[in-house]
């Protein structure tokens, strides 16, 4: 199994060629088919754009990403290919084009090998909610993986791709990273272009890679990162580098959230190794102080008024008309919208349709979503206020370790409380990223997260490298 880039670039320095590596890499999906990672398997264009690389490879031309193997998320763009959220609703559909994102991995010569599977248009903390079916963890098979993105989290666990892309509207990157022993990173907002994505909530959703080193992480970031014409929220600058050399010399001045740690939710093991990498910083000469967040209860209430309001909105454009799924038992036209729609969205995706429609509604709309978005406000001020006076956050992924199929399905509360850590970085705009520095006596891993000041991925990056190198 090749863990990172790094042992890629070894092996073809030893005569390995990418078109092998392709095909390594489609014999342990075939392998491990039985985790339904992938909903599709694009083996003839990966082999194809393999050759295509070995040929550059041969006479020097070849870009910075020659031999990756990237697997996307069911909700990213590529032309020619299928992407359907991983809903019904989209059945059949065929991309007419190729997500910004995506199509400047592959300008840089990375091979995509398929879609992922996810939880249905990216609503999920588990997994379960994909029309597909679950995926399951690698670690255990009788747990979930985290969602939404559990596929693109399962594919890098489980050793099927290089690296893979995922999208995070509240967590759906960070929490199965922490789920799944990988590293997940969600740039800040603006700084990755939406162009191609399929939209949840268009204000909060980013996209961002998964990988197992974090040096991975940042050179995927870099090359998806910087202005593009069809995305007017990007910040209009190109990217540098994301990954400089940590300052060795330089003490930093670093914030943990008393709220979180002292959680009545979170696992006690969990909460142990965040005071253990406390005093490991602290030892390393760094200052870590405890601050207060006062809004903790605040942030799933705020983050599900506003993203369902959003989807409600988007999804709109799901008719059964224009394409994909169309009921083959409808007749008239509001029959066709009313029972397309019934048949071709699942159980959570209407649910959150429904609320999203309720709190836009007359008479609701300054009820919820204007106060909505004035909470947010002050949630984003307070993040703010914490980052001008520390350089990072800490903070657990996720308040326990991967949890048992099926066990939350009956519970849409308990499910949405997944996030209670993670939304605080969407709501807030700020780059943050989960790292695989916990291990649980129950044979789980788990994530610690730190986010960093908006548009400094350089530095959150750095003191992830620092963090991994020295709190393992």
């Amino acid at each position: 199994m090749y863990h990172s880039f790094d042992e890629i670039k070894a092996a073809l320095d030893h005569g390995t060629s990418v078109e092998s590596i392709t095909k390594h890499y489609l014999k342990r999906i075939d392998e491990k088919k039985h985790l339904n990672a992938f909903l599709e398997v694009f083996a003839d264009s990966a082999l194809a754009q393999a050759k295509r690389v070995d040929e550059k490879l041969k006479n020097n031309t070849a870009g910075r990403l020659a031999g990756v193997v990237i697997g996307l998320k069911d909700n990213l763009a590529y032309k020619d290919h299928k992407v359907s959220a991983s809903s019904k609703i989209l059945e059949g559909f065929v991309s007419l084009y190729t997500a910004t994102a995506v199509e400047r991995l592959i300008a840089e010569d990375a091979v995509i090998i398929g879609r992922l599977n996810c939880d249905e248009f990216a609503m999920g903390s588990s997994n379960e909610n994909s029309a597909f079916g679950n995926v399951l963890n690698p670690h255990n098979e009788k747990m979930v993986p985290g969602g939404s993105s559990g596929g693109s989290a399962v594919a890098v666990a489980a050793g099927l791709c290089t690296a893979s892309l995922g999208t995070d509207t509240g967590g759906s990157i960070r929490q199965p990273a922490s789920f799944t022993g990988t590293i997940g990173f969600k740039p800040t907002y603006g700084r990755v272009s939406r162009y191609g994505l399929l939209a949840y909530a268009s204000s909060f959703d980013q996209i961002g890679p998964f990988a197992n080193t974090v040096k991975d992480v940042a050179l995927l970031t870099e090359i998806m990162a910087g202005k593009d014409e069809f995305d007017s929220t990007l910040l209009q600058e190109d990217s540098k580098n994301f990954l400089p050399a940590f300052d060795t010399t330089r003490k930093l001045k670093i914030a943990y959230i008393k709220d979180c740690i002292e959680s009545e939710g979170i696992d006690p093991e969990i909460r142990s190794r965040i005071f253990e990498i406390i005093e490991k910083l602290r030892s390393l000469g760094h200052t870590v102080n405890a601050v207060d967040f006062p809004y903790l209860n605040q942030m799933i209430p705020t983050y599900y008024v506003l993203t369902t309001a959003e989807a409600s909105s988007n999804y709109a454009r799901y008719d059964g008309v224009h394409y994909g799924y169309h009921s083959s038992n409808a007749e008239g036209v509001e029959d066709t919208y009313k029972k397309s729609r019934s048949e071709g969205f699942g159980e959570e995706v209407k649910r959150r349709i429904m609320l999203g429609t309720f709190v836009l509604s007359h008479g609701y709309y300054d009820a919820y979503y204007t106060k909505g978005q004035k909470v947010r406000r002050v949630i984003q001020n307070k993040t703010k206020e914490i980052l001008t006076n520390h350089d990072f956050i800490i903070l657990p992924t996720t308040p326990t370790t991967a949890f048992e199929i099926g066990a939350n399905v009956a519970d849409p509360i308990t499910m949405y409380l997944q996030d209670i850590f993670t939304v605080q970085a969407n709501l807030s705009g700020n780059p943050a990223i989960s790292l695989p520095l916990g291990n649980h006596s129950n044979g789980l891993p788990f994530g610690i997260q730190a986010m960093g000041k908006h548009f400094d991925e350089a530095g959150l990056l750095s003191f992830s490298d620092y963090l991994m190198s020295n709190c393992k």
